[in-house]
């Protein structure tokens, strides 16, 4: 599946997933500006924050699902895609800290990790490599992800649905940790193979 990938990969920019996964990233401060909105003495709109998230998450299954579909695989849709779902994460993990929705040491443990693989990123282009395509592992940590966050969300409320939404919200949170960093592990490994490979060919 890699090599029909690559072999029919484009450089052109204006195709649909792009536009859709650019269009994703225009989300992302409507998000947190929404999100945050009861922090500034504003509105309560976590109706529409939690919109925002699901258009995002349909958007993000579409623009990878029409790529492979239409052959329209492109050098910057690798960028754009994996570039969405970090900024959504990161945005999530700020609005929600900062409402006190999660505990600073979850957000710290996430943000960790993206750290980590800022630092494998930094290598690999010392070197001369691009990016490692997102994986499965990586892309199903993602998904739990983006499940818990809107679930915890709502459970910033009181009755029987912020209850259930909690209890699935730090399920999902629970499963998409774990898998985040096993995921950033594995990155990590694959790097230090590509690096020690690099250095043995010199």
């Amino acid at each position: 599946m890699e090599v029909q990938e690559t072999r029919v990969q484009t450089d052109r920019i204006w195709t649909i997933p792009n536009v859709l996964s650019m269009a994703r990233l225009l989300g992302v401060p409507l998000f947190l500006w929404l999100v945050l909105s009861p922090v500034f003495d504003g509105p309560r709109m976590d109706g529409w924050a939690l919109l925002v998230l699901a258009l995002s998450g349909v958007s993000d299954y579409l623009d990878g699902k029409l790529a492979r579909r239409w052959n329209q695989i492109s050098a910057l849709g690798r960028v754009l895609d994996p570039a969405a779902d970090r900024l959504y994460i990161l945005s999530t993990l700020v609005g929600l800290t900062w409402r006190e929705i999660l505990p600073l040491w979850l957000t710290a443990l996430l943000l960790a990790r993206e750290l980590m693989l800022l630092v494998m990123v930094w290598l690999l282009d010392r070197h001369g490599y691009a990016p490692p395509q997102v994986n499965f592992l990586g892309k199903a940590a993602t998904f739990n992800l983006m499940y818990a966050f809107p679930l915890l969300l709502l459970s910033d409320s009181s009755g029987l649905v912020a209850s259930l939404a909690a209890i699935f919200g730090w399920a999902f949170a629970a499963w998409g940790t774990a898998l985040y960093w096993w995921a950033g592990i594995l990155y990590v490994v694959q790097v230090r193979r590509l690096l020690a490979a690099d250095a043995t060919a010199d």
